[in-house]
């Protein structure tokens, strides 16, 4: 089966990995500090922290950020479930924006109506969680523009970004956001195994994260109340979490991100023997807007199902069958059982709900070959 998405792991990565199993350090050691502050001079940001996963970097991105009880998060319903999970475990409320038709990311416009009718309401967010969907960013400066003008704080959902751009600086940057977070699961753009980051130009956001990322506990001099008793002395001053990251998952993001410019252009490429192999086909291919460089953490199409004779299942059935391992990306969030146990219906936002209806995932990843992709090929242009 040729997976839609895969990890590469070379022999420097393995030896990276074996030199912290022979090190002094499994964990808190040398490895993290030093990928944190690589990923964040890549992103031009001045912080990272670095943590077991992207969801538990969203959440305490959202606890930085003070969300909680009474206060509202808004995010797209195209994305994995922990883009709005992350605004629950805080006791917030989430809602959701519908998508832009041709970039599927959530879109400026449908937030600025929304915006409107909630200043009515009282009912504005405290923070907007803009996903940027297959590795290309939203239209960052425009909801920036409308973090102005109605107070919400921006967490920028970088799962799939990592190694991409918007305006020509590096996703990351934060420029347009007080935080961004990116994953590195294994079928990311690079992988720490598990793992994920959250970076930020914000110093006192940065200590908020790392402290919640470690129990709420510090040796920090300046965040210790009253004197220490020793060089052992160390203070709980916040109800944290154990979201740290490993010295061997630091080590392996380190060596992998040696490889990110390559792996993104690799994708590029394969992007674009699909866009001209795919074009007459009855199927849309993924639209990138001008202002941004996508990392194509997927390749989604949309079957344009009143022309073919068949359902968006069978063709899936069909290709798996083959050895094509496609996938959908993504269920509406507000679809979910637990979404709707919580109010939320079908037909609410109708947008992403006709895009779930026809999208399909393709393989996408540096490791396809030549004739990987000329199965995937073949593999649609059979579709009728």
């Amino acid at each position: 089966m040729i997976p839609y998405g895969r990890q590469d792991i070379s022999q420097q990565d393995i030896d990276a990995v074996v030199k912290v199993l022979n090190s002094d350090f499994l964990t808190q050691g040398p490895q993290v500090p030093k990928f944190e502050r690589k990923v964040a001079d890549y992103c031009g940001a001045s912080y990272a922290v670095a943590v077991n996963s992207a969801t538990s970097a969203l959440h305490i991105a959202c606890l930085a950020l003070e969300l909680g009880a009474g206060d509202y998060l808004w995010t797209s319903p195209i994305t994995f479930v922990a883009s709005a999970n992350c605004a629950l475990y805080c006791g917030a409320s989430v809602d959701f924006v519908d998508i832009d038709p041709r970039t599927y990311n959530l879109c400026p416009d449908q937030l600025e109506l929304k915006l409107i009718q909630a200043e009515k309401e009282e009912k504005l967010p405290k923070i907007v969680v803009p996903v940027h969907l297959a590795g290309q960013s939203c239209d960052m400066e425009r909801i920036y523009e409308l973090s102005l003008k109605y107070g919400f704080k921006i967490i920028e959902d970088a799962s799939h970004a990592v190694g991409g751009k918007y305006k020509d600086k590096a996703i990351g940057s934060c420029e347009y956001s007080d935080i961004t977070v990116f994953s590195f699961h294994p079928v990311k753009i690079i992988t720490t195994a598990e793992g994920g980051m959250a970076v930020t130009n914000d110093l006192a956001l940065y200590e908020k994260m790392n402290l919640f990322r470690c129990h709420g506990v510090t040796r920090e001099e300046n965040l210790i109340q009253g004197e220490s008793h020793g060089p052992w002395y160390y203070q709980q001053v916040e109800l944290g979490f154990n979201y740290r990251m490993t010295e061997l998952q630091a080590a392996l993001g380190y060596s992998q991100l040696a490889r990110l410019d390559e792996f993104v252009s690799r994708r590029h490429e394969i992007v674009g023997i699909y866009n001209k192999a795919l074009l007459d086909l009855p199927l849309e291919i993924p639209y990138q807007h001008p202002d941004c460089f996508s990392a194509f953490h997927l390749y989604p199409i949309r079957l344009h199902m009143t022309i073919l004779k068949t359902s968006r299942e069978a063709i899936f059935n069909e290709m798996r069958s083959n050895g094509v391992g496609v996938n959908v990306h993504y269920i509406p969030v507000h679809t979910q059982p637990y979404y709707k146990s919580l109010g939320f219906r079908e037909g609410d936002f109708p947008v992403s709900e006709q895009y779930y209806s026809d999208c399909l995932t393709i393989p996408l990843h540096p490791n396809l070959n030549e004739k990987q992709i000329n199965k995937v090929l073949k593999s649609l242009c059979a579709i009728k």
